[in-house]
């Protein structure tokens, strides 16, 4: 690696601690919202962790967190961040659809947008903002299944899925419910979002809700059914680039 990607890199990384970490108040933000889902002792798994904004905000609740990401240069960060803490298991691999070799297509400066899907880049160039966007690098990265992950480490009562357009993948790999989800949509992707939906309504009785960019606010007034979530979903995708979708199973 060139000095200049090195740097590269290195500015990539911190950009995203500042995004991320450096706005005042929103990790108390993000806790209070996270904090509908989470109960004290939860396992919670975060696929896609980035550089930990989620794990900071986790924590305040009492959960216990397996945090897994593929990118060396973020895992080297929350090893540096986490390694000691007792509640955060740290796992350097991918997930998908099946256990395995995967090709990751990074971008030095924009590390938040890495992707296993090629489809998702294409779709994601197209978008306002997007424009400068470069994935300039590509590396093999060992991947997992959700089910492996469980079988490891217990069935988490929640799960956030932020994997840049491999969600669907991530999905597939998974066989039974889990109490609470949420995964990444991207308005330049809706049919991924749509099959998501789809899979999830086939796997357990789940109703769903879904919040805007990182405004952490859920945007339905009341939680709704697979059919009714997939026709709302270009009303929601009408507000913003992207979002979160949240799947959670009816209790009555």
């Amino acid at each position: 690696m060139t000095l200049r990607s090195r740097c590269a890199r290195q500015w990539g990384l911190w950009r995203s601690v500042l995004m991320y970490h450096g706005i005042p108040l929103r990790r108390r933000r993000l806790t209070r919202f996270y904090g509908a889902f989470i109960r004290p002792g939860d396992l919670c798994f975060d696929l896609g962790a980035h550089v930990g904004s989620r794990l900071r905000a986790w924590l305040p609740l009492g959960a216990r967190i397996v945090a897994v990401e593929p990118q060396p240069h973020c895992m080297a960060l929350l090893r540096r961040w986490f390694g000691d803490h007792l509640s955060i298991t740290l796992v350097e691999q991918a997930v998908g659809a099946t256990p395995g070799t995967a090709r990751l297509f990074l971008s030095a400066r924009t590390p938040t947008v890495s992707s296993l899907s090629p489809a998702w880049i294409a779709a994601t160039q197209r978008e306002r903002g997007f424009e400068q966007v470069r994935w300039d690098d590509a590396m093999p990265v060992p991947v997992t299944t959700l089910d492996q992950l469980i079988a490891a480490h217990g069935l988490p009562a929640f799960c956030k899925i932020d994997v840049e357009g491999y969600e669907l993948n991530v999905l597939q790999g998974l066989t039974q419910p889990i109490r609470v989800l949420s995964f990444e949509y991207l308005r330049a992707h809706l049919d991924a979002a749509r099959a998501c939906v789809a899979y999830l309504a086939a796997l357990g009785p789940y109703e769903f809700n879904g919040s805007v960019g990182e405004a952490q606010r859920l945007r339905a007034p009341t939680w709704l059914d697979a059919d009714a979530c997939l026709a709302w979903l270009d009303t929601l995708a009408g507000l913003g680039d992207s979002g979160d979708i949240y799947a959670r199973l009816r209790t009555t």
